[in-house]
């Protein structure tokens, strides 16, 4: 697995960029996709082969997700574009928020239907104005609203239920989601004290439907329990850590990004590796990438 090869308790770090705020971190096609907002790039990392490439986006880019038509979408702060790595194009196709110039967009994923969540957040992180929204046949809708910092969603193995983090309050929720793709049944799943645990950032669920949250300024990975217990602490030399995505190789490798935004020089430098992607060893498979099938309801395959 080594590329820059240095280990620390399992957790290696296997890629350097020094992104100021990576996140979005996908497996696809024996590769890791994963972004860096604030600098707008586009990563794609291939473990087995070292390859390592970076595009750059017109505006800040919170995510990449797979199409059905074998392209890609691309969450930017003016909306949803077709992303085309041949070129390294970006094709604007729908403005989301158009009377927030504030927000931005901020982790999404694709469920087993084909439909695209994705939330979006106050750019300064002080508003309430962020929403998460549901893209599929019948259009681009939010599903939830009032959330400073929105991350996830994240959707169970059975489909049924989706998690997402309200980040500032140190909150994780699951809803249910009915049959329609509304949301029900709204309930606290796990919660943390910010001051003492670090901010729940992306979550994502594996292939026994146990959560795992990332914890900016917390130094670490946390696995939950269908129930909600945490079952597992994967600590890791840097603080911020924003999201995990499981592949690799052998199906069972977590590839997690991190972030330097928001250190001081003095925290710089007790983690110079800040910004990097690490890896380690989750002893479970990650949930297939699936494909989006519409956007703003048009279809696409």
């Amino acid at each position: 697995m080594a590329v820059n090869g240095e280990v620390n308790g399992g957790v290696e770090r296997v890629l350097g960029v020094g992104a100021m705020l990576g996140e979005g971190p996908l497996w696809l096609d024996d590769a890791l996709w994963f972004v860096d907002i604030k600098q707008h790039r586009v990563h794609r990392f291939t473990p087995a082969t070292g390859d390592h490439q970076t595009w750059t986006a017109p505006a800040q880019v919170g995510w990449v997700q797979p199409l059905a038509d074998g392209g890609m979408l691309a969450g930017l702060q003016t909306g949803l574009h077709r992303f085309d790595p041949a070129d390294g194009s970006f094709t604007h196709l729908h403005v989301v928020e158009p009377d927030s110039p504030g927000n931005r967009l901020n982790d999404s994923t694709v469920d087993a239907a084909g439909r695209l969540w994705f939330g979006s957040m106050d750019d300064g992180e002080s508003a309430a104005s962020g929403l998460i929204y549901r893209a599929d046949a019948d259009g681009v809708a939010p599903v939830v609203d009032g959330i400073v910092i929105t991350n996830g969603p994240a959707i169970s193995t059975d489909g049924a239920t989706l998690y997402h983090c309200d980040t500032l309050a140190g909150t994780i929720h699951a809803c249910t989601i009915r049959e329609d793709g509304s949301l029900a049944d709204t309930r606290i799943f796990a919660a943390v004290d910010v001051a003492t645990q670090g901010y729940p950032d992306g979550p994502i669920v594996d292939a026994e439907g146990y959560v795992w949250v990332s914890f900016y300024g917390g130094w670490c990975v946390r696995r939950y329990s269908p129930d909600g217990k945490q079952v597992a602490e994967i600590r890791l030399p840097v603080s911020n850590v924003t999201k995990i995505a499981i592949g690799g190789p052998d199906g069972r490798t977590a590839y997690a990004t991190t972030a330097a935004k928001g250190l001081s020089d003095d925290h710089r430098a007790l983690q110079p590796y800040a910004g990097d992607v690490f890896a380690f060893d989750a002893g479970v498979a990650g949930q297939p990438a699936h494909r989006v099938a519409t956007i703003a309801g048009r279809r696409i395959a």
